[in-house]
């Protein structure tokens, strides 16, 4: 695994020269990038998450596009258009945004669902289907998507299918007062991003990417994702749980995670400390839970109190 530590190490220092005091968040990140995963980033308007994308795209050697969605815009806008060519008298097909290999969405949940609705095929196929005609995307592809919190104004709820189809969710917060005070200094001439080099190779990534695939994990640690998953799904506050599609998410997290911690096998330490990043984000609390405060976090720390732990005990409720 040292090579893996090797690539995820520069592309991590690269990050953070832009993005400060987040290596919590730009460990996830890389995360979601080395599990071929997509990754939704969601916060306040201001606090770095479409420099968090962007600080990503411009350390690896991929074609990067990025979109802006508004209330306004059409799934053709996304993902293509056939245009009637009068010269050779027939239709050629334009590639949209989402043909590209690092996509950043900005903003995703301020278009309308019809129009989030185009990621679906792309997101889990990796391929997009106009007119007839299925085009593949090229590797390594991954979606990194930023949305703001949906009380805020001209916002539309994702779609639970397009919610599941991202690996993970992150959030980034507010940073420290010395943290700020830094980037105040950081920015007083230029931004850092405009200075960020390229430090990782397409070819490097996905042969990382591979890498990551040969990870060991026990029977008993596969038990343990899926029991994990279970609870949410029969939890007295849950309205729809976590589907198998979750468990893969952590499943493969769990691998990268190890992977960056120098491990070719999977602890659950690792399973626990990934569960809310790969499974909140899927869960529908019950409307009664909700009046009661309760939200998909608390449920998933509630799972990993009363979920028994490979070579451990559980706590009786």
């Amino acid at each position: 695994m040292q090579s893996v530590q090797a690539v995820a190490n520069r592309i991590i220092e690269n990050v953070q020269k832009v993005i400060l005091g987040k290596d919590h968040e730009v460990r996830m990140t890389l995360v979601a990038l080395l599990c071929e995963g997509h990754l939704l980033i969601e916060d306040v308007p201001g606090v770095g998450k479409t420099m968090l994308a962007r600080s990503f795209s411009r350390s690896i050697g991929c074609e990067y596009r990025r979109i802006q969605f508004t209330p306004d815009m059409l799934p053709s806008d996304v993902t293509g258009v056939s245009v009637y060519n009068q010269k050779t008298q027939e239709f050629e097909f334009r590639h949209g945004p989402i043909m590209a290999q690092i996509v950043l969405a900005d903003e995703i949940n301020r278009a309308t669902p019809k129009t989030q609705s185009a990621l679906l095929e792309a997101m889990e196929e990796r391929q997009v289907t106009v007119d007839g005609q299925t085009y593949e995307m090229a590797r390594p592809f991954l979606i990194l998507a930023t949305q703001n919190p949906i009380e805020y104004e001209g916002t539309f709820p994702l779609p639970e299918a397009q919610v599941d189809r991202f690996q993970m969710r992150i959030r980034l917060g507010y940073p420290a007062k010395s943290q700020e005070i830094e980037i105040l200094g950081k920015q007083a001439q230029a931004h850092p991003i405009d200075s960020l080099e390229q430090v990782v190779s397409a070819d490097e990534l996905m042969a990382t990417q591979a890498a990551i695939r040969e990870v060991y994990v026990d029977d008993a640690v596969k038990e343990y994702i899926v029991d994990l998953v279970t609870v949410t799904r029969d939890h007295p506050d849950v309205y729809l749980g976590a589907s198998p599609r979750g468990s893969l998410a952590l499943f493969r997290a769990g691998r990268a995670w190890a992977a960056l911690a120098g491990r070719d096998y999977v602890l659950p330490d690792d399973i626990k400390l990934l569960a809310e990043a790969t499974l909140a984000h899927r869960l529908i609390v019950s409307p009664s839970a909700r009046i009661k405060n309760v939200d998909a976090r608390q449920v998933i720390e509630d799972a990993l109190q009363h979920t028994p732990v490979p070579g451990s005990r559980v706590k009786t409720r």
